[in-house]
């Protein structure tokens, strides 16, 4: 913290981190991850993912983000010069549609702001061309305004529904310490498998290490599951400013938990059951509809910022992966389970070749505080 102020400082939160740890493609088989648990005294358990139910007390209540990648990222033209665009919020339609919500309507003309490079060719004016099999054009697009933080507003005109026009030319948009580019396998590793609402451009990765046989298996055992949704943002790769230090607040994501979860954890709240957020994606919705008091149904936008000394009020028990240094997930992780417990066993990770980020290894940590 700086002296006198309730801010923390990034360098607080820097850890070493060989480049070979960072994963750059899924274990062969999902589900096949590694697993820490650590505990509010410190303690570390090694053990597999596929472990996980035994680490949790009975009955728990485990609350999942559904959120869906959408393939946000194109690669196009701009007279003779290739351009890149990444969709800052992809359009969504009711995923209980056919082919869910994407073969619904026909050509649309959508504003879209989106992060584009290089900048140079992105000006205002520019005509874009992104193509799908013979046809160069298929989807075209204009750059129609540039605010302060760069990103561009592009209006698409959409030969078909928009999410099926993006199925045809888009491409899941991996994060950049994945140095490769996307392939086929992409297409099914980067999304969970209880994936159901589009619109994230970032995958909720602590869900990516869970099968069908897992979930099976936690109810079998009397754990209850549980949905939310949090669309995912590009902000979530973006470095930490000082100005949102000093702000307190954090890229805005759409939120929604319906009354049905909300009752659900009230009741189990009540009976003592453990309610387990299986991400921070989740955690920060879960803990956003509780900061007027008991956690009710909500849909909105959330920029909350949880660090160090804020009051968490619903979770009991996190399921997430290993963060990057200087980076707010790793100060939300290391607020819900103390910052000298998550650093050192951040350091053991290093020690053991834990496999770090997206595709990486998980962590299971109880509340500290």
């Amino acid at each position: 913290m700086r002296e006198g102020t309730d801010i923390p400082e990034l360098e607080d939160y820097r850890y070493d981190l060989p480049d070979s740890l960072i994963a750059q493609k899924p274990r062969s088989e999902r589900g096949s991850s590694r697993l820490m648990a650590l505990s509010p005294t410190g303690e570390i358990t090694l053990s597999a993912f596929r472990d996980l139910p035994r680490f949790l007390p009975p009955r728990s209540l485990l609350v999942f983000n559904d959120a869906k990648v959408s393939p946000a990222r194109l690669y196009g033209r701009q007279n003779a010069a290739r351009v890149e665009l990444l969709i800052l919020e992809p359009p969504t339609l009711p995923p209980d549609g056919p082919l869910g919500g994407t073969d619904v309507g026909g050509p649309e003309v959508r504003d879209l702001w989106c992060l584009g490079s290089p900048g140079r060719r992105l000006k205002v004016g520019a005509e874009l061309r992104f193509a799908s099999g013979d046809d160069e054009a298929y989807l075209r697009g204009e750059v129609l305004e540039i605010n302060s933080s760069g990103h561009r507003l592009v209006r698409f005109h959409f030969p078909e529904p928009a999410q099926r026009t993006l199925a045809q030319v888009g491409l899941l948009p991996l994060p950049p310490y994945i140095k490769r580019p996307v392939t086929a396998e992409d297409s099914s590793r980067y999304q969970t498998v209880y994936a159901r609402r589009p619109g994230a451009v970032a995958a909720p990765t602590a869900g990516l290490h869970f099968t069908p046989a897992l979930l099976s298996e936690l109810e079998e055992k009397g754990h209850q599951l549980a949905f939310l949704n949090l669309k995912v943002g590009a902000g979530t790769f973006l470095p930490l400013t000082a100005e949102r230090l000093r702000a307190g607040t954090l890229h805005p994501e759409e939120a929604q938990i319906g009354e049905e979860l909300a009752q659900r954890i009230r009741d189990a709240q009540k009976r003592g059951q453990a309610i387990v957020a299986v991400g921070t994606t989740t955690l920060r919705a879960l803990e956003w509809a509780a900061l007027t008091g008991a956690i009710k149904a909500q849909t909105g936008v959330t920029d909350l910022f949880i660090r160090p000394g804020f009051p968490f009020k619903v979770a009991d028990y996190l399921v997430t992966n290993f963060h990057l240094p200087r980076s707010s997930l790793l100060m939300l992780v290391a607020a819900f389970a103390g910052r000298d417990n998550v650093l050192a066993a951040y350091r053991r990770a290093v020690e053991e070749k834990f496999l770090f980020f997206s595709y990486g290894d998980a962590t299971l940590a109880r509340r500290a505080t």
